[in-house]
């Protein structure tokens, strides 16, 4: 198999040479995963600390620069939903270094700015970080190999989530550096080597004619293409979308406030990299099977399948938490694999196998900024719900409840999804064995004429 093709120099003479598959896939597989773990740690390593006793404007302070950097985020979403869907390939490094320094700027400012003033400069960091997902998992699509280098860029979600959290915990813990100045110190370290990763994935080979012959044509799309995409199978993004809009609320609460449901006294301050790094292994062997699969469909259906069991065991930990009585690591790790099993299926392999599968023009962007956006502005307003209306409940105990109700709607939302694409298909393709037969009747029925109409001459004459 080959994924591209290099130029190489030999003897003086240029020629082109094969770039195997395996070569590929480690140097763009390994470069978008750096790259979108940097993105993390200019975003995320502010939720290692807790801020504990601020307040502002009579709320707690986490809270508050928590909501202000997702109202930056889900605003970057909503423009991207158009951006992304449009952007071409010749603007996207200039998207990511623009969108880096942005935020490293907005960190900086969160270090200097008093309270309450610094609040706003997290505005800017979400804005500016809210479309490099779509932006990154551009430079991969629409390839034959694309299910294994998406899932490697994806479990840099899971690894990079508990990297940042223990990089901070470690600066705020080892090093005595502020809440405050934490995250731009991190940040400033994060800067220059995403700009250099961001100017190596320029440099990827495109896809060649037997990757769009196996995946499709990965195109722009406008406002009415865009419309025109979501009326063909809105029962299908309806369920989708809704259920991604209770995983990325799952998953942010999770993120942004572990320390606040369990108490991190009892695990060290790298027991986050190491449990999500475990997890991040197990959902690569997952997605690096299923990139062996060829059936579209079936694929499909797996990742819904293990979606479903996934969030079904958070439903059921969420339940009976008090009676399970689990250690925190065994708990921490069960809630990383089993919710980022089903997130990141959404956010690497889904929509990828979806586009091929139903032959659909488009590209993977637009289904997921359009998730997104749908998913952060349930976070923020479940963040507001909490501050406002059960601030008086502990975190720990409104996690637990979450998990349950999640998790049942979820499981509700992707088998419906899976008898939908089932029934589609079958739709598509027909009932092929009549159609087979109808050929062979019309042929007899034809020969029959044929002899009626000899008879009838040779009689005639």
């Amino acid at each position: 198999m080959e994924t591209s093709t290099q130029t190489y120099t030999n003897g003086g003479s240029k020629e082109k040479k094969p770039m195997p598959d395996w070569i590929f896939v480690l140097w763009a597989g390994g470069t978008a995963l750096l790259s979108y773990s940097l993105v993390y740690a200019l975003r995320k390593p502010f939720t290692a600390a807790e801020f504990e006793g601020l307040q502002v404007f009579g709320m707690d302070y986490k809270i508050v620069v928590s909501i202000i950097q997702l109202l930056g985020y889900v605003s970057a979403k909503l423009l991207g939903i158009k951006y992304i869907s449009e952007l071409r390939p010749e603007g996207r490094l200039r998207f990511i270094i623009g969108s880096a320094a942005l935020s490293e700027i907005s960190l900086i400012a969160f270090g200097l700015l008093p309270m309450p003033y610094n609040i706003m400069a997290l505005y800017f960091n979400g804005l500016s970080l809210g479309c490099m997902w779509g932006v990154i998992f551009s430079f991969l699509e629409g390839r034959r190999t694309t299910d294994i280098l998406a899932s490697i860029m994806g479990v840099s979600m899971a690894l990079s989530s508990g990297v940042a959290k223990s990089l901070g915990l470690y600066t705020l813990n080892v090093l005595h550096v502020s809440e405050f100045w934490m995250p731009a110190l991190i940040g400033a370290i994060a800067f220059p080597l995403l700009c250099f990763t961001g100017w190596m994935m320029t440099r990827f080979p495109q896809p060649t004619a037997a990757d769009i012959a196996s995946r499709s044509v990965r195109v722009t799309l406008n406002g009415h293409q865009r419309w025109a995409l979501f009326r063909r199978f809105m029962p299908l993004l309806i369920m989708l979308f809704a259920a991604n809009l209770l995983l990325t609320v799952q998953r942010d609460i999770k993120e942004d406030f572990i320390v606040c449901i369990i108490d991190v006294s009892t695990v060290s301050s790298w027991a986050f990299a190491q449990i999500d790094s475990i997890a991040t292994l197990v959902l690569l062997a997952t997605f690096a099977l299923l990139s062996t699969t060829y059936d579209h469909l079936k694929v499909l259906c797996i990742l819904l399948v293990l979606s479903t069991c996934g969030m079904g065991t958070l439903a059921f930990l969420g339940a009976n938490f008090e009676q399970v009585g689990l250690p925190t690591t065994i708990w921490l790790f069960l809630q990383s694999l089993c919710l980022d099993m089903a997130y990141l299926s959404f956010q690497t392999i889904f929509f990828e196998r979806f586009i091929a599968c139903f032959k659909i023009k488009g590209n993977v962007g637009f289904f997921i900024i359009t998730i997104d956006f749908v998913g952060y502005l349930g976070t923020l307003t479940l963040l507001l719900f909490k501050e406002f209306y059960a601030s008086h409940i502990d975190w720990a105990s409104f996690y637990n409840s979450m998990s349950l109700y999640i998790g049942i709607v979820c499981c509700l939302a992707f088998i419906g999804s899976l008898v939908y694409m089932i029934q589609v298909r079958k739709r598509k393709e027909g009932p092929l064995p009549e159609k087979a037969e109808e050929p062979e009747k019309k042929e007899e029925t034809d020969k029959e004429t044929d002899k009626e109409n000899i008879y009838l001459t040779t009689t005639a004459i």
